[in-house]
């Protein structure tokens, strides 16, 4: 891959008036541990037969007419052993992508690690090794593919390996989550020193879900502000947010994490030009309530739109760093995912129009993923295909995984088409942050 270099990125600047990226995604959560009664693994492109369709359904990317798109790479696949590196999978689409025009927004580290990386993210080296395997993708495609995702949703990543113990390294405590963010943000930041030692134009994507935490009842207030501090974690961390003025410092030593530790951050702080803002209408509010043992649970209403400005206007308030839909998308019937599409793209514009740089928007997944509870369940896979994209997963008797088109592609095309005149424009961009970009 040392060809001649066509053009870097086509997409606008973010400094410019009509900066904003329509974009799609493919899930692509990839644990590779087996499960210990089932057996059984969550790769979301073997389940949905991606690996075998990637071509027709790169296709489709394009036919949504978007400029971009999230697409993530199996490290496990690409290097199935310590000293054993196939680059054919990346090779194969990414320039299917670039081929088509359509510009990856590559997702280098979505939950799972190679099984040959023991203790997972609490490998010693694990920095090192994630910076390595970015570095050289990074090479691979330099000056062609300028956006990387160093790690998607660290703190849900955290949560599911250090809290619930669901996914390697499967600790299951407020220490074990606070040692795997530890070593999941230091990864992050060295996998953004790697990806700049390669090109400095390189924009590194900073995605992560978006929870909002509240609660009615005054005893849990207290409780529910740490909760929403600890959803920026990774972002104060890798930013270098967190020093002894923090909210979370107290809580992070009394957890395991040590002063120096949080010193690496201070001392290696890397910028955020784009924060990618995972959100979910059935997923992403979170309410503390009180149960009948009188402590707190927590309950995941439906919510509206006000999602959207909230999140936004948190996130812009805190980082002053433009920002992006990265993820969303409702699930179940089709009117309910339109319906969520129209609610969340008004929601888009209200936010450009109060002057906060939503640059971006990506409706996520483009077509059906296969729920986490595949892993630890005996049902064949159909079972738990959750409807959620502008394509449907339909079985029938030719194709288990036959992807079926709905009205909500042509809704999108239509959306793609418009540019900015559906959420409008930015006049001006009031942060230093983008002069890089």
């Amino acid at each position: 891959m040392t060809q001649a270099l066509p053009p870097r990125s086509h997409l606008p600047r973010l400094t410019e008036p009509d900066a904003f990226w329509w974009s799609a995604g493919i899930e692509d959560t990839f644990i590779t541990a087996p499960h210990p009664v089932t057996g059984r693994t969550l790769d979301e492109y073997e389940l949905t037969g991606h690996y075998d369709r990637w071509y027709d359904d790169l296709g489709l990317i394009a036919e949504l007419g978007v400029p971009c798109a999230r697409y993530g790479v199996p490290w496990h696949r690409i290097q199935p052993e310590r000293n054993t590196w196939d680059w054919t999978f990346p090779d194969e689409t990414l320039e299917r992508l670039l081929d088509l025009g359509v510009e990856p927004q590559v997702d280098l580290v979505h939950y799972g690690l190679p099984a040959w990386i023991e203790n997972a993210f609490l490998h010693p080296d694990y920095p090192k090794l994630v910076a390595e395997y970015a570095g050289r993708l990074a090479e691979r495609f330099r000056g062609r593919i300028t956006w990387y995702t160093p790690l998607n949703e660290p703190r849900i990543t955290g949560w599911y390996c250090g809290r619930l113990g669901w996914w390697p390294p499967f600790r299951r405590s407020w220490p074990g989550f606070v040692a795997l963010m530890l070593a999941i943000a230091k990864g992050m930041v060295e996998t953004v020193k790697a990806l700049e030692r390669v090109d400095p134009e390189i924009v590194p994507y900073f995605v992560d879900a978006t929870d909002l935490f509240d609660t009615d009842d005054p005893a849990f207030e207290e409780e529910a502000r740490r909760r929403q501090d600890i959803v920026f974690l990774a972002l104060d961390l890798v930013s270098g947010r967190i020093d002894e003025h923090h909210s979370l410092w107290s809580w992070l030593l009394k957890n395991g994490a040590r002063e120096t530790d949080l010193a690496y951050f201070l001392d290696n702080a890397v910028a955020l030009p784009v924060i990618g803002m995972n959100l979910y209408p059935m997923f992403t509010q979170k309410k503390l309530l009180r149960d009948t043992s009188g402590r707190f649970r927590i309950r995941m209403p439906y919510a509206g739109a006000d999602l959207i400005s909230r999140l936004g206007r948190l996130y812009y308030e805190r980082y002053r760093a433009p920002l992006m839909i990265s993820e969303t998308a409702s699930m179940g019937s089709l009117r309910r995912r339109l319906d969520w599409l129209d609610a969340s793209v008004m929601a888009t514009r209200e936010l450009r129009e109060e002057g906060i740089p939503l640059v971006g928007y990506t409706w996520w997944p483009m077509f059906a993923l296969v729920t986490w509870a595949y892993r630890q369940g005996r049902r064949p896979v159909t079972d738990h295909l959750a409807q959620m994209g502008l394509w449907d997963i339909v079985p029938d008797e030719t194709d288990p995984l036959r992807r079926v088109r709905t009205s909500a592609v042509d809704t999108y095309q239509r959306l793609v088409r418009s540019g900015t005149e559906s959420i409008g424009m930015l006049s001006e961009i009031p942060f230093r942050a983008a002069a890089r970009l």
